[in-house]
């Protein structure tokens, strides 16, 4: 027996693959996961040494649901100085990964029958935290590089909320200003919430982030989401933060009470010290991830395998078209060249042809991955 509601939600397609990576290679198989979401670097040992400190003092208690009160103020000064919002620490609700504020968030806002707007192929957990609030998704169109394109027609009476993820996983595309300019004005004359999943902000290339959250009329729509996953490579720590407007934020925090009831607490030290240290392992471990997104991107190219140059994040998105489509192309990568990818399917309709290959391992292997996949295509 199973709730529908729940039944409606189906496994994480990337979590899946992963794991599926790991069991491979302990089995004696060397499999080359491309299919992962998460930096292959160690967490900053400055970071580390503030949670194993924090431990150390017995902060292993419970903390306030929305966050201590330190890193609560710390985030919103990050909020005012870096994405230009007007927030106070009381409008900062720290939970345990970025991924539990996106689902508490689009709790909060969506009611049943009410629709969300995803732009184009979009993370593979937006759709069932939509779901599982009772709503549904429409799909906005985009062009060839993954740019809003016509929004306003997928919109209808229903539409409750635009999800915006810049940079974008699996594309990588990052939104300008023009294109936050318009899905604003859409949001503001047809009274639409928007939630801005902001957390490869710091893992950009060559683009200036904006936080649409920013932007004249916004602040009172907008719930922006951020966390120290991706930029601090802490996915395992699993810490993240949202601020919005204050019905919803008190709404989410009401929610958070109810099940997690707090990120832990010697982990929020830890994040209170990424937050406030130096950043230059942030900077270094971007400039890798330049060198192999452009790496990458080229030894596609030469193998005839179109791929758009990516702004953000850590992910190529290669059209397949030409070679069976993102289904069929994953599943021999896996099977013949022993390499675990993700599927375009998985973020959507508009995902089918695409292939998502993860950059986060390292230069030699992913030169090895390109040999692989030249071996399979011959």
């Amino acid at each position: 027996m199973v709730s529908v509601r729940l039944a409606s939600i189906h496994e994480s397609t990337t979590l899946k693959i992963s794991a599926m990576a790991k069991k491979l290679n302990a089995s004696g198989l060397d499999v080359i996961d491309m299919g992962v979401g998460e930096p292959d670097f160690d967490t900053p040992r400055y970071i580390i040494e503030a949670g194993c400190s924090s431990i150390r003092a017995g902060e292993t208690h419970y903390a306030p649901t929305a966050g201590i009160p330190e890193l609560r103020k710390a985030i919103a000064d990050k909020f005012h100085n870096e994405n230009k919002l007007k927030v106070t620490a009381d409008d900062v609700v720290v939970t345990p990964g970025a991924k539990m504020a996106v689902f508490a968030a689009i709790q909060a806002l969506i009611q049943e029958g009410d629709e969300c707007m995803m732009i184009g192929p979009s993370w593979v957990s937006y759709e069932p935290s939509v779901a599982f609030a009772g709503g549904q998704v429409v799909w906005g169109n985009v062009d060839e590089n993954f740019m809003p394109l016509d929004l306003s027609e997928s919109i209808t009476s229903k539409t409750k909320l635009i999800i915006v993820n810049s940079p974008s996983n699996p594309t990588g595309a990052v939104f300008d200003r023009q294109i936050l300019k318009e899905i604003r004005d859409l949001a503001c004359d047809h009274n639409l919430y928007v939630i801005s999943d902001e957390i490869y902000e710091k893992i950009i290339y060559d683009h200036e982030h904006i936080s649409i959250g920013s932007m004249d009329g916004m602040d009172s729509r907008t719930i922006t989401v951020n966390g120290f996953s991706k930029a601090y490579a802490m996915t395992g720590w699993r810490l993240g933060y949202m601020t919005g407007p204050k019905d919803t934020v008190k709404w989410v925090t009401r929610l958070l009470s109810h099940s997690v009831s707090q990120a832990a607490t010697f982990v929020m030290r830890a994040g209170l010290t990424a937050i406030q240290g130096p950043q230059d392992d942030v900077s270094a471990m971007v400039k890798e991830f330049r060198a192999r997104r452009d790496l990458l991107v080229a030894g596609l190219r030469e193998l005839g395998i179109p791929c758009g140059m990516p702004g953000g994040a850590f992910y190529v998105f290669p059209d397949v078209s030409g070679f069976g489509g993102g289904d069929a192309f994953t599943d021999k990568l896996l099977k013949d060249a022993l390499i675990a990818a993700t599927p375009g399917s998985a973020f959507g309709p508009g995902g089918a042809k695409y292939v998502r290959l993860s950059y986060a391992t390292s230069q030699e292997r992913l030169k090895e991955a390109l040999e692989r996949i030249e071996k399979i295509m011959r």
